[in-house]
């Protein structure tokens, strides 16, 4: 539409200040309230089928009957309007619809504010404080509750069928029952595509973490689409490889090793763990299964004699720790460690980190999904060194990747 520059400078003649255009009564506000109303009067004209005072509409049945006034919410502030209405009750507005009280992006706002781990006071707050504009803590929570659709739909949409990495982990959260305020794991999947982006599969909220209910998600992850997993990245959870085996069976399972090095020197004391965690460093970065099983002997001779507890829980978890050694170093960093879920669980501990405990489990979802939406577009570029690794998937895993992608 073009735009009449003569008509602007009729407007700006009395200009002054930048108060006199964005100010509470300014000309941008009073310009959006008539172009409204205007609009609004245009689209009954359009329903009743005759302008306003036109004989045509003498006996239709149908006719204007004033207005309604409301106030409406919006990055302008508290702005009065006026509805016009037809006698029938029949007229719909389109641009500003009967009971809407905030304007278009006036709730992605808030949204984008609470995604950031904003508390509801403080959202309030800064409304007042940049808007002139008063919202109840009523009116925040009924925005952000009708997030709970979105998350609804897109913890139930298909996924695709196969995901050569899928990262698995918990984080805790408090959450408020009766008069107590209990701890609950919030499951999270990252898988990484064949294309070599990530995607966080979904999340789930279970009493503590456990192998039952990573079943559960498994399953449920297994019904949405996913027929394949070539290596799923875990912690040392009891039960957690046998779960992923009964619904993936092929899938090859990976022990987190910063997870596996964290328990280890949970048996140390604080003189020796850097001397430990030292002599640790040669079995995972060793350049073969062979070398590193040579470096976990070494390790047991100089260590067991003080903690022999670590040397076990190596040997004990080797199945599950050695098969990143199949894959040239660059490679590895993408597959042995939940780096990405450490690093995704760290961006969402600072999103609730403003909140005490929530009300209930669906609280903390919705809260987590938001920050989930803000943090996951920063993942626009695929994971390094990905080309190099699905061909090295291509070779081992054969008929497995789809042949699309091998090519």
């Amino acid at each position: 539409m073009a735009i009449n520059h003569k008509l602007i400078d009729e407007l700006l003649a009395n200009y002054q200040k930048p108060e006199d255009i964005i100010g509470e009564n300014g000309l941008l506000k009073q310009l959006t309230k008539a172009l409204l109303e205007r609009a609004m009067n245009a689209e009954l004209t359009e329903h009743l089928g005759y302008e306003k005072h036109d004989p045509v509409g003498n006996n239709t049945g149908n006719s204007r009957n004033g207005v309604t006034s409301k106030t409406l919410k919006g990055e302008f502030g508290e702005m009065p309007l006026e509805t016009p209405r037809d006698r029938k009750g029949t007229f719909e507005p389109r641009i500003v619809a009967k009971g809407q009280t905030r304007f278009t992006g006036f709730d992605d706002k808030i949204i984008s504010m609470y995604s950031r781990g904003m508390s509801t006071r403080e959202i309030q707050g800064h409304l007042e404080e940049i808007y002139q504009v008063e919202v109840s803590p009523a009116l925040i929570s009924s925005v952000t509750d009708a997030v709970m659709e979105e998350v609804k739909a897109w913890q139930s949409r298909p996924l695709e069928g196969v995901y050569p990495i899928v990262y698995l982990d918990a984080l805790v959260v408090k959450i408020r029952d009766g008069g107590h305020v209990r701890n609950r794991a919030i499951y999270v999947v990252i898988g990484v595509n064949m294309q070599g982006n990530k995607e966080v599969l979904g999340l789930w909220a279970g009493q503590a973490e456990g192998a039952k209910f990573w079943l559960q998600v498994l399953t449920e992850l297994k019904n949405r689409g996913v027929t394949d997993i070539f290596i799923a990245c875990i912690d040392g959870l009891t039960g957690f490889p046998e779960a992923i085996a009964a619904v993936f069976p092929q899938a090859e399972v990976q022990l987190c090793i910063v997870h596996q090095v964290r328990g280890s020197l949970n048996y140390v004391s604080w003189k020796q763990r850097k001397a430990v965690a030292a002599d640790l460093r040669p079995i995972y970065t060793a350049t073969t299964v062979e070398a590193a099983e040579q470096r976990l002997d070494e390790f047991a001779a100089k260590w067991d004699a003080t903690y022999p507890t670590i040397s076990q829980a190596w040997r004990r978890n080797w199945d599950h720790l050695k098969p990143f050694f199949a894959y040239p170093d660059d490679i590895r960093k993408v597959i042995y460690t939940t780096n990405a879920v450490e690093s995704l669980n760290m961006s969402l501990r600072k999103v609730i980190k403003t909140r005490g405990s929530f009300p209930t489990e669906e609280a903390a979802l919705k809260l987590l999904y938001l920050g989930l939406v803000h943090i996951a577009k920063r993942w626009t570029r695929p994971v390094q060194n990905w080309k190099a690794a699905l061909q090295r998937f291509a070779i081992l895993h054969g008929d497995r990747v789809p042949k699309a992608e091998a090519a």
